[in-house]
Order: structure tokens, then C-alpha cells, then sequence
């Protein structure tokens, strides 16, 4: 958030506006590598944090339930109509509030509860919301989970084909919130007819790269495709549904009435103008870049002898396994933040570590790829990655990175802080 442009936070709640003046400021100087995390255009913070924010406008565009709607549905038609053209779809819902919620409302449209879910396993690489115990998803539905091959970390597709015959599943989910490679949604739809089973398709880390052509699009192939529109789709922090024809109204009424009241419009305007961004040449060369600069970053981690899960990437996600490193992934994670890179510990397949301490860390290239890092960029993070990793006791080492890094993100400036 540029400050110059809201001297009235200053003047009105000057806490506030320190706290939001110090987290621009740690934008600007770390290298941010949670792969779920990005930077908007200022055109996109424009739009959310309208005016657009102080209107109630429960319901869908021309059947509204309160007057002075005019604007407000001329804007979700826009988002919609973008929607539809960057993905290729049949149909748009933009008012979900984020991913989760958006999972959710495809179970409650298309599903009675009890009904059994194929989800991919967290610890593999899936979402909380595809059917982990502690969710909704995974208290109100039955669920088999799928998982990765221990040898090579791929998806085991004869696995996943032999549990949706085992378990005649009613829905079966694709997609993941840490796994670095292309997802063959063309076999997850043959295993779902094969079924009877719905697909859905999470495609939240992916969007970006769908819409830039970097990766397959699994919309031709789902029968719904839920994405957030922030992460690699450099978004407001939102959710949105794709699907066919013939769930268009069984998901229009999951998400309102059915689960959510009046949607953000500020949030849709945003979205409106990230999609009109997804839509221009200069954003398919961004997609290519996010990938290229993962794969680079990848190899020269392999040259500093990191075991990567699955040995590359193929998107923009990275995960390391650092039981050959001798650290925890929370050790490594902290160590790193305080070098100036931010990333996160996470869990690796068939970790032998608990979950609030795990043996990985996950790392990703779309922050910093819209920043205009490219190759050498990536050479001097790996290397910068193994000195830390390599001593993550070492303050001295530690302040001297992040002061490296700070300068390296002086030459990159940050679109919108």
C-alpha cells in the first residue's frame, strides 16, 4: 500500500498506519517465496480499496435484493465475462470470498452429506479443504485420499483409479497446494467418468499459470474448476468458480443464498481488473517466467546437494526435503527469514517428522518473478539458500545476506508498496 496515496490513515489512526508502513516496508526489502504469495498491480489495490467497499449487494446481477445496483452489476458482469474468456469457460461465479469457501460451495452444490469425497492426502501434497479430517470437507463427507508414489513423488494415477472403484466416490478433487508438478487432469477425467463421479478441479497455486498458457488448463476437462484469484493469478485475495453449463445454477445457489450473504464488490472490481491483466501478452510472458525461474532456482539447488521432492518442478513451487540436511524445516524456515527470504516449513510425503515441525520447507517463484527477477537472480538465491540452511545458527551470516538482499531488492522495485 503507497502511503502517499491515504494521508488520512495517517491522520486518523497513525498505529495503523505504522504497521501497514513497516509490512510495506518488509515487501520491499525480503525476497518473498511463499509460493502463495504475490504482489498486485497498483491498478488492482485501486480497485480494493474503493468505494465500492460501502455497497450491500446480496444476490447476482439484474435479481438483486436491494436498490441501487446499477454499477455494482455492470462490474460483475465485467468480471465474469473476463472469467470466462481468460479460462475458456462456460460459466463464472466470482463472489466467493476465497478458495476454501469456494471448495465448500461445490460440495454443498453438487453433493448430499455423507457422500464419499477422492481428495489427495495433505500430507502428500493436497488442501486442507479436499478432505482433511479436521475440516468441514472431511467431517460432513466420507473421503478416500489418494496420495504420491515414494520413489519418484508423482501422483499414483493407477492408485487414484483403483480407490474411486473401491470407493464409487460422488466427487473426485484434483489439484494441490504443494506438488511441483503438471497435474494430468485429461486422466483424473477418465477415472471420474469411468466412476460416475464429478471432478473438481483445484486450480488456486496454479491459476496464474493456466491463464498464461504455462500450464494445462484443466477447465475443458472438470466438471468445475475452483481457483483463488490472488497467488499466481496476482489478484485481490478472492475466490471464484468455473464450471459447465449444467451446474450453473446449482452453484450460483451454494455460494448465495447457500453459503455466503452479500459479495465484496470492491473485491470483484479487483478481480474484474486482474482478469483484464491475466488477458495481455506482457502476463503470458510473466506465466513462463514464474515456471523458468523455478526450474532454474531448482537446479542449482540440486547443485548444492538439496533433495528436491519429485527432483524439480514443473510449475512455480519448489519443495525441499532437508532430512539430508541435518535441520528441521521450522529451523530452516526461521534461519531464512532472518537472512531476508521468506518462505515456509512444510511437510514432505511420507515425512517421519510431525506437522508443526517438519522435515521440508516450500518455496516459489511468482513474487518475485513479477518483481522482474530472472536467471542470475535464481543462481544467487540458491546459493544464498544453502549458506543459510548450511549454518542456521550463524547471525553474522544471517545479517549479512539480508543486507545483500536488500540491496538486490532495491534494483527490483515491488508494484504497489
Amino acid at each position: 500500500m503507497n502511503l502517499n496515496l491515504h494521508p488520512a490513515l495517517r491522520v486518523t489512526d497513525p498505529e495503523t498506519a505504522r504497521l501497514i508502513a513497516s509490512e510495506a516496508d518488509r515487501q520491499r526489502t525480503v525476497l518473498r517465496l511463499i509460493p502463495s504469495e504475490n504482489y498486485v498491480s497498483d491498478a488492482v489495490l485501486a480497485a480494493t480499496g474503493s468505494c465500492l467497499t460501502n455497497k450491500y449487494s446480496e444476490g447476482y446481477a439484474g435479481k438483486r435484493y436491494y436498490q441501487g445496483q446499477a454499477f455494482i452489476d455492470e462490474i460483475e458482469r465485467l468480471a465474469i465475462a473476463r472469467a470466462k474468456a481468460v479460462f475458456g469457460a462456460d460459466h463464472a461465479n466470482v463472489q466467493p470470498y476465497s478458495g476454501s469457501p469456494a471448495n465448500l460451495a461445490v460440495y454443498f452444490g453438487l453433493l448430499e452429506q455423507g457422500d464419499t469425497i477422492l481428495g489427495m492426502s495433505l500430507p502428500h501434497g493436497g488442501h486442507l479443504t479436499h478432505g482433511w479430517g479436521v475440516t468441514i470437507s472431511g467431517k460432513h463427507y466420507k473421503v478416500a485420499r489418494y496420495g504420491v508414489r515414494p520413489d519418484d513423488h508423482r501422483i499414483d494415477l493407477d492408485e487414484v483409479r483403483r480407490l474411486a472403484r473401491e470407493h464409487k466416490p460422488r466427487l473426485i478433487v484434483c489439484g494441490a497446494s504443494a506438488y511441483p508438478r503438471i497435474i494430468d487432469f485429461a486422466a483424473f477425467a477418465e477415472i471420474a467418468r469411468e466412476v460416475g463421479a464429478y471432478l473438481l478441479a483445484d486450480m488456486a497455486h496454479i491459476s496464474g499459470l493456466v491463464a498464461g498458457g504455462a500450464h494445462p488448463s484443466p477447465v475443458p476437462y472438470a466438471d468445475v474448476v475452483s481457483t483463488t484469484t490472488h497467488k499466481t493469478l496476482r489478484g485481490p485475495r478472492g475466490g471464484m468458480l468455473l464450471c459447465r453449463a449444467e451446474h450453473a445454477a446449482a452453484i450460483d445457489r451454494a455460494v448465495f443464498p447457500g453459503l455466503q450473504g452479500g459479495p465484496h464488490n470492491h473485491t470483484t472490481a479487483a478481480i474484474a481488473v486482474a482478469l483484464h491483466e491475466a488477458s495481455a501478452p506482457a502476463f503470458r510472458d510473466y506465466a513462463h517466467a514464474v515456471v523458468a525461474n523455478a526450474r532454474t532456482l531448482a537446479d542449482r539447488l540440486l547443485g548444492h546437494g538439496f533433495t528436491l521432492v519429485s527432483g524439480g518442478t514443473d510449475n512455480h513451487l519448489i519443495l525441499i526435503d532437508l532430512n539430508n540436511k541435518g535441520v528441521s524445516g521450522k529451523i530452516a524456515a526461521a534461519a531464512l527469514e532472518r537472512a531476508g527470504i521468506v518462505c515456509n516449513a512444510n511437510s514432505v510425503p511420507f515425512d517421519p517428522r510431525k506437522p508443526f515441525d517438519p522435515s521440508g520447507i516450500r518455496i516459489g517463484t511468482p513474487a518475485i518473478t513479477t518483481r522482474g527477477m530472472g536467471a542470475a537472480e535464481m543462481t544467487r538465491l540458491g546459493d544464498w539458500i544453502a549458506a543459510v540452511v548450511g549454518a542456521p545458527d550463524d547471525a553474522g551470516l544471517h545479517t549479512r545476506i539480508a543486507a545483500e538482499i536488500s540491496e538486490l531488492c532495491a534494483g527490483f522495485p515491488a508494484p504497489g508498496v
